[in-house]
């Protein structure tokens, strides 16, 4: 069987065509939401040790926990961005491109404030917004545990105890 010239691309271009369907059809689909794995966790660590500075020994588990649970919180768009958001972080090249060399959990305090606050002060609106995004679920993590308060001498007023879940 011979093809001519017309033939040959002809069935070249049904058969990408062909592979495209399949290939989206195949295609997993991730669930809504954002589920955390191990190196979500790490990120986050990482993101509060060098946003926070310095914490006890138990509390980068409790912040870890805490934004975790801030980010179920939110709606499942702004979810699907944080998820983008962090694939894109734990991206090797994505990371160097975005000012730290070494992996999150490998950096330091001190390298990953640096790099953060590179964002901070960007004249990109984008690397502003995530890290005004990521400032806030930290601190959310943070300030929110009941546990963490006694560090900041912060006393609950009166109308409000049993309110809250102590």
């Amino acid at each position: 069987m011979t093809f001519n010239r017309r033939q040959f691309i002809r069935t070249g271009l049904l058969g990408a065509v062909a592979l495209g369907v399949a290939a989206r059809l195949a295609a997993p689909h991730p669930a809504p939401g954002f589920a955390a794995d191990a190196a979500d966790r790490q990120l986050i660590a990482a993101l509060g040790r060098g946003m926070l500075g310095s914490l006890p020994a138990t509390a980068p588990i409790s912040v870890v926990d805490n934004t975790l649970a801030a980010i179920a919180g939110l709606p499942l768009a702004s979810q699907a961005e944080l998820r983008q958001l962090f694939d894109l972080l734990q991206q090797p090249l994505a990371r160097m491109a975005l000012g730290l060399r070494p992996a999150w959990q490998d950096a330091s305090a001190e390298q990953v404030r640096a790099t953060l606050d590179g964002w901070r002060y960007s004249r990109l609106t984008l690397l502003r917004s995530a890290y005004q995004g990521l400032h806030g679920l930290l601190y959310a993590g943070w300030y929110g545990d009941t546990a963490s308060w006694a560090g900041m001498s912060y006393q609950l007023p009166a109308s409000m105890k049993g309110l809250l879940n102590e």
